[in-house]
């Protein structure tokens, strides 16, 4: 059974707001990946990963409060903690980068059906 997916919020110019977000996400992985060959601030890439993911995540969760409850939605937030991590623990940061980058090519490129996939039934629901 499809969800209707019709119920989206939007404001403008979210798209470019977006665009810009991903732009700085992508700046901040590129740090990150900089920073674990030796030619970066670890910490630096991983507050400029977590910061700009953790505003796309609440724009989405804005426009869509049921995202949350999505597989997407919650392989969002497993993938912020893991970011948060490499900045805690740095002697781990190589392997977190790249169990965060499997999991965002998963989630990225895996049918509509698994990304939007219910974890949980919404509040006020059995």
């Amino acid at each position: 059974m499809r969800r209707a997916r019709e119920q989206i919020r939007d404001f403008p110019g979210k798209r470019w707001l977006n665009l810009a977000l991903r732009t700085a996400h992508l700046a901040g992985l590129v740090l990150l990946g900089a920073a674990l060959l030796g030619a970066g601030d670890l910490r630096s890439g991983a507050l400029l990963t977590f910061g700009s993911g953790l505003a796309m995540f609440a724009i989405d969760l804005w426009a869509n409060p049921a995202h949350l409850g999505e597989t997407a939605g919650a392989g969002i937030l497993v993938k912020l903690a893991l970011v948060g991590l490499m900045a805690l623990l740095p002697e781990h940061a190589l392997s977190l980068f790249w169990l965060v980058l499997a999991l965002s090519a998963l989630l990225s490129h895996a049918p509509g059906a698994f990304r939007h996939r219910r974890l949980w039934p919404p509040a006020g629901r059995g």
